[in-house]
């Protein structure tokens, strides 16, 4: 595949991803296939965020779901920034409100540099649209991004695969439908 052909791949991923639609784990494979490559000679280079940035990406990550990090959740979010300049503005625009508000909240220089109890109480804040204001609405629409990308991130990847138990697509020489599932929905339906 030429380089131009899977840029524009994964521009259209992050188009999708924008628009509000799932994205195939074929798609995510591509992404995390492409991330895989670029952490081969080591630590992963970001590509579209500073280091300060994707340091709090990482961090931020962390705190959304442990683990995430490792998984490469980060990478997946800030490579699908370097080839989709809206997604690249929500991230940055969101970090740099984050970083201002925990400087104005606590006189710290930023979201990593805050004790984590500063972290949790600004999050609190952010993690839910009952707290709209003019003043948080821009944190909690990167916070709202920044949480859907993680999940995307690390539940498409060999990790979050693991986690939940998914086997791919593969054929079945046998199915059966596992019972506790299947009794705990039949309880319910009001036929």
């Amino acid at each position: 595949m030429s380089e131009q052909t899977r840029r524009e791949m994964f521009c259209g991923i992050a188009a999708a991803m924008l628009s509000g639609t799932l994205l195939p784990a074929q798609q995510a494979e591509h992404i995390h296939h492409a991330v895989a490559e670029a952490r081969a000679n080591g630590k992963y280079a970001p590509k579209a965020l500073t280091a300060h940035e994707y340091a709090t990406l990482e961090h931020l990550s962390e705190i959304i779901i442990p683990g995430s990090a490792a998984a490469g959740a980060p990478a997946f979010i800030d490579f699908l920034c370097s080839v989709c300049d809206d997604m690249k503005d929500i991230f940055t625009g969101g970090i740099g409100w984050l970083d201002e508000q925990m400087g104005h909240r606590y006189q710290v220089a930023g979201f990593v540099d805050a004790r984590p109890e500063q972290q949790t109480a600004m999050l609190d804040l952010i993690a839910y649209r009952k707290n709209a204001s003019p003043e948080l609405n821009p944190g909690i629409h990167f916070f709202d991004w920044a949480r859907r990308m993680v999940v995307d991130g690390y539940y498409t990847s060999a990790a979050g695969f693991k986690e939940v138990g998914y086997m791919g697509n593969q054929g079945l020489s046998h199915f059966s439908v596992p019972q506790e599932p299947l009794q705990y929905a039949l309880k319910r339906c009001p036929v």
